[in-house]
């Protein structure tokens, strides 16, 4: 079998070329190096055939047999077109599950601090000043996030955000709405946010691409959009560093 030709994997992952090996912590620090240069090269449209070939060739040396990974290896990569080779490393890469995490999708983090933006709009009517900032849990597996009050309180009940809840910065906010509440509730045994007319708690609901607090009372109804919970709540809104913070970030959940 070609692979391609067995593809000078030694030049490629910077060691000498060899057939299957017992040693599972190498092959997963080799395989995990390729697939981020892999990704690296799709995502900054520099990617090197090479580098594909070669993770395809580590990856059926482990019995990864998927299309696209036959493919890769059984095609010489000269007569493969960029475009091809850039769909089929994204095959690849799908195949077994890659993510690239908040490290090198830098903007689902981007994508969550201005969720998180939204959301604190409404802490104050828990009590809650001050500025709450993303924590990035590294301590965690798959790594994720949380979110750290001013007093230094972590939230993150129930296990963090993953990266790839950021990808849709609708199910970012919900998600991370969703996460605070819990967090707040395992905390203080206190339930939060309370409809007035129903005394019953609202929980953050997604619909038609916006999300808002939603009580069940009455057959269910819209308490609040999600950043809008004081007002809901007949109490004065939070100053805020830009007026057109919250608009802008739904106006982007719809784009996408």
């Amino acid at each position: 079998m070609p692979c391609w030709k067995i593809v000078r994997r030694g030049a490629v992952l910077g060691r000498d070329t060899e057939p299957v090996r017992d040693d599972a912590a190498g092959y997963e620090a080799d395989v995990e190096q390729l697939m981020r240069r892999v990704y690296l090269g799709v995502r900054e449209d520099s990617l090197d055939p090479q580098d594909v070939v070669a993770l395809a060739c580590e990856l059926l040396d482990w019995f990864r047999h998927t299309d696209a990974v036959l493919e890769a290896v059984e095609r010489n990569p000269a007569d493969v077109s960029r475009a091809e080779m850039t769909v089929l490393a994204r095959r690849i890469l799908n195949d077994v599950g890659f993510d690239p995490g908040f490290e090198l999708a830098p903007e689902r983090l981007e994508t969550l601090r201005a969720a998180l933006r939204v959301v604190a709009r409404d802490l104050p009517t828990r009590g809650i000043e001050g500025e709450p900032e993303i924590e990035i849990l590294e301590d965690w597996f798959p790594v994720g996030a949380g979110v750290r009050l001013a007093d230094g309180v972590q939230l993150n009940w129930g296990g963090p955000i993953l990266p790839n809840m950021c990808d849709d910065p609708v199910m970012a906010l919900t998600s991370l709405a969703t996460l605070i509440q819990e967090s707040l509730l395992e905390r203080t045994r206190q339930v939060w946010p309370v409809c007035p007319r129903h005394d019953l708690g609202a929980h953050a609901v997604e619909h038609d691409r916006e999300v808002a607090w939603s009580c069940a009372g009455d057959g269910g109804h819209t308490l609040a959009p999600v950043g809008e919970l004081a007002l809901a709540l007949g109490r004065r809104r939070p100053k805020q560093r830009s007026s057109t913070e919250y608009s802008s970030f739904r106006t982007a959940a719809v784009i996408r």
